[in-house]
């Protein structure tokens, strides 16, 4: 990561999360009040004072917890504090000084970095004498009062950061290089973090056998030779009726974001289970959006193989997704790392492709050789559907006009033939094309 990183770090339940999508500007990460709620590393660029930086939440420390998930939040904070060239320390000022804020300080003195105390949830400021004194005990130099729910004192904050980078660090702002939203989505426990987690290399987001155990959506920015995606692992989507917490529904609702701002979506698939209905339900809201979109059937190396299973299993998957015949499929194992740079290759493609552009003559050439090759059906009555002519006014997805003598005599069969018959042409492979109709004046 080029632009220099500031972790925010503290026990659970301090307000970091709060604090980061104030100094962030944003709801990247989830706030509630229930301890270990976020898990993951979660990355957001702060502009300050014409500066750039980058500024990540993670998960709560708690030195003396050994359970499965405590231990990968510890594992994250670790990473987090490696990265880091300043650290934000936060504790709670209406609990004041726990014995776990003194571990984590122990902890915080150990790295050898700029750490800010930050004193989170003052709501009084006439008092704050007081309450700072009580927390020089935990050595570091003199804290700083906020209050994150409410943005008190957040500038003073980020002059401090600002203050504290190394100068030959810190970027001007500028505009980012152009890169390609990925969105990993698919089921709880279908394997996305681990497909995240192979083509990083590191152990980026937990992976673990419990479903939902990504509860945000995490950025990571890869290269890849000349190509630079930023693949965003999502949280599981569940269905509506096993949403029991309101963290579950945020968990879905940053999924959809996450659809919502890619530029293309990699849709995971268990090999074991097969097309399920909730598949069904990830992948056309992507496919509404008009999302370039690659299928990725994953954990094909616990299937065992037959003759001319992929075939099979790819004309099963169109089958049970009959609205998504034109995404490429791949087979791949996200632990073994089998096709993952197939995928990456259809993912490029297919963005590509639904950023493409027809010119207008050979579009029509294309429309009109289909209608004479099939007349459109005529209505009771005898009446007919007539093409004018047709035209390109869009990309992400392709959208194209067709001005007819009466919109209300299109079949969808025959809207979805003249589709197929741009697909043959020109291909749009892995975009949904978007045709529109338009009476003619």
């Amino acid at each position: 990561m080029n632009k220099p990183v500031v972790a925010i770090v503290g026990r659970p339940n301090v307000g970091k999360s709060t604090l980061f999508n104030r100094l962030t500007g944003n709801r990247t990460a989830i706030v509630e009040g229930e301890p270990s709620i976020t898990r993951d590393r979660i990355y957001a660029q702060v502009d300050w004072l014409n500066k750039s930086f980058v500024v990540v939440d993670t998960g709560g420390l708690e030195p003396d917890k050994d359970e499965f998930i405590k231990n990968n939040i510890r594992y994250q904070a670790d990473i987090a504090m490696q990265e880091a060239k300043v650290i934000v320390f936060v504790v709670d000022g209406r609990a004041g000084i726990t014995a776990l804020d003194r571990e984590v300080a122990q902890i915080l003195r150990k790295t050898n970095k700029k750490v800010i105390l930050v004193i989170n949830k003052i709501e009084d400021f006439a008092e704050i004498e007081e309450i700072i004194w009580d927390f020089y005990a935990l050595g570091f130099d003199e804290p700083i009062p906020i209050s994150a729910e409410h943005g008190k004192n957040t500038g003073d904050l980020l002059e401090k950061i600002v203050e504290y980078l190394p100068e030959d660090e810190i970027e001007e702002k500028i505009k980012d290089e152009a890169v390609m939203d990925i969105a990993v989505v698919g089921k709880p426990n279908v394997g996305k973090s681990s497909f995240v987690n192979y083509i990083v290399g590191e152990k980026r987001v937990i992976v673990g056998e419990e479903p939902g155990t990504t509860r945000d959506a995490i950025d990571t920015l890869i290269s890849a030779g000349e190509r630079k995606f930023n693949l965003i692992d999502t949280a599981g989507l569940r269905r509506k009726s096993r949403v029991k917490e309101s963290v579950e529904y945020y968990s879905n609702l940053r999924s959809i974001k996450a659809i919502e701002r890619a530029d293309g979506v990699l849709m995971m698939i268990d090999a074991c289970e097969g097309v399920t209905e909730q598949d069904k339900k990830i992948s056309g809201y992507a496919h509404d959006k008009g999302k370039a979109i690659v299928l990725a059937i994953n954990k094909w190396d616990l299937i065992e193989k037959e003759e001319n299973l992929m075939e099979r299993y790819k004309e099963e998957v169109y089958y049970r997704l009959k609205f998504l015949n034109y995404a490429p499929v791949t087979f791949i194992s996200a632990i073994t790392g089998e096709r993952i740079d197939e995928a990456l290759d259809l993912l490029e493609y297919a963005v590509d492709q639904n950023s493409r552009r027809v010119k207008t003559g050979v579009l029509n050439e294309v429309i009109q050789e289909a209608v004479q090759l099939r007349e459109p059906p005529s209505k009771k009555g005898g009446k007919r559907l007539k093409v004018y002519y047709s035209s390109q006014v869009g990309v992400k997805p392709p959208t194209i006009i067709l001005f007819v003598n009466d919109p209300n005599l299109m079949h969808f069969a025959y809207k979805r033939y003249l589709e197929n018959s741009v697909r043959k042409s020109f291909g749009f492979i892995g975009t949904p094309i978007n045709i529109k109709l338009r009476k003619r004046s």
